[in-house]
């Protein structure tokens, strides 16, 4: 599987970031984001009530649990039908919990040395987050530079408009929540999604 995402996100290349605390816009922002395209995609868990929706969505596309801290809030994203986790934070008891349910898990880091470690204790794919205020694709350039091995999704206040950016300096997709979601109608989420797609 984890082989499988990294290959899957990069032909996607957007990595959705869907965050609400009604379950119901949750399910019907999904539905929209499938719609344009995209498979594979974040819900972050702000409160219980999300479980209950990444268990309805989980139906028509691949849910990463996002904002994964505790192992209690893994193990109910889980049972809930999420595919993958994320968190914020690289924290060892995720990656234990993660390789002993043999579900992917994306590590949160900001430094080399801290993407370097989470390579080490075997995270395929690792986040690097908040990107926009530790250097923006220049960053992602120069953590590339010396590991090139690192397989990396930059996430943290990207704005749609500048994935191609991101992708031309070696990331594997973006994740993006805000500057896709935030002001704007789903049938404008989802032309939005289709326009930046058909530029690669």
């Amino acid at each position: 599987m984890n082989e499988n995402l990294i290959k899957l996100l990069s032909a996607q290349k957007i990595f959705p970031i869907i965050r609400s605390s009604d379950p119901d816009v949750v399910v019907d922002t999904v539905k929209t984001v499938v719609k344009s395209g995209l498979n594979i995609m974040e819900v972050n868990v702000v409160n219980p009530s999300i479980y209950d929706a990444i268990k309805e969505v989980s139906k028509h596309a691949k849910i990463c649990a996002g904002g994964i801290i505790t192992s209690m809030q893994a193990e109910a994203a889980i049972l809930a039908g999420a595919r993958f986790l994320s968190s914020p934070i690289f924290h060892m008891n995720l990656v234990k919990l993660s390789k002993d349910k043999r579900i992917p898990f994306i590590a949160g880091t900001s430094s080399a040395n801290e993407a370097y470690n989470a390579w080490k204790a075997r995270i395929p794919l690792v986040k690097i987050y908040p990107i926009t205020a530790i250097g923006g694709p220049l960053y992602v350039e120069d953590l590339l530079r010396p590991m090139p091995f690192l397989n990396v999704l930059p996430q943290g206040n990207v704005k749609l408009c500048e994935v191609k950016k991101y992708i031309n300096a070696g990331a594997v997709a973006v994740g993006i929540g805000r500057d896709l979601f935030e002001g704007y109608s789903l049938s404008d989420v989802g032309e939005r999604i289709e326009k930046t797609l058909s530029e690669f």
